[in-house]
């Protein structure tokens, strides 16, 4: 899948992600599981935290027009306004929710999930920065962009948030993608998966610049 046209303005890079090597691999996963995904029939298609927006929009590019729909989830109002404009950029059809993760959605309702999360392990202090909602609406504030990437203890606070939510929120036949990095221990987290009846596995890794990034594809086990 090429790379939806995005345009940052010069404010726009202190408050909202960048795409960077990180999306670039999970875009590239995505290309590599389109078959799949289409085989799935996905109905709702979500991605928490899209940021600069080109990962929902590139699904929503490549997936059959008129059969799914294309939400993105973001605590951020200013990274809401850049997937907003991405999307009209592109042509795109993808509506976008300014909300902390998806605690608003109905059970197993999704379909098809897309996570880059704040991975990066950070120091405790940092930590409560990600319960603290309200800063997120203070536009210019350095606050957003750090929330876009700090992950806490073993870059896994928002991560885990998502996993222990995930069995409401996966429709049976519905499919996860994660992107984790060497020190969130995707190896852990897939054990945890099993713990709690899904099956994941890796589907692709890089190593860029000191980092070691992977994909996971997570789904519901299939009792025999």
């Amino acid at each position: 899948m090429e790379t939806p046209v995005f345009k940052f303005e010069p404010q726009d890079s202190d408050t909202v992600y960048e795409p960077a090597e990180d999306s670039f691999l999970l875009l590239d996963a995505l290309e590599d599981e389109l078959d799949v995904i289409k085989a799935r029939k996905p109905l709702l298609c979500v991605e928490i935290g899209p940021g600069s927006g080109v990962l929902i929009v590139a699904l929503e590019k490549h997936l059959p027009m008129g059969t799914s729909h294309f939400i993105g989830f973001d605590i951020n109002p200013n990274a809401c306004r850049m997937t907003q404009k991405t999307s009209q950029l592109n042509g795109s059809s993808v509506d976008v929710v300014n909300m902390d993760l998806l605690a608003g959605l109905r059970p197993e309702c999704v379909d098809l999930l897309v996570f880059n999360p704040p991975y990066v392990p950070t120091q405790p202090t940092v930590d409560s920065l990600e319960e603290h909602i309200d800063q997120f609406h203070l536009t210019g504030e350095d606050q957003n962009l750090v929330h876009a990437w700090a992950g806490g203890v073993n870059g896994r606070i928002v991560i885990d948030r998502v996993l222990a939510d995930l069995h409401r929120l996966l429709s049976p036949e519905g499919i996860f993608y994660l992107l984790l990095l060497k020190e969130n221990k995707p190896a852990e987290v897939l054990k945890q998966l099993q713990r709690t009846k899904f099956r994941g596995r890796i589907i692709k890794e890089r190593r860029i610049r000191g980092e070691h990034l992977y994909v996971l594809r997570i789904e519901r086990a299939k009792i025999a």
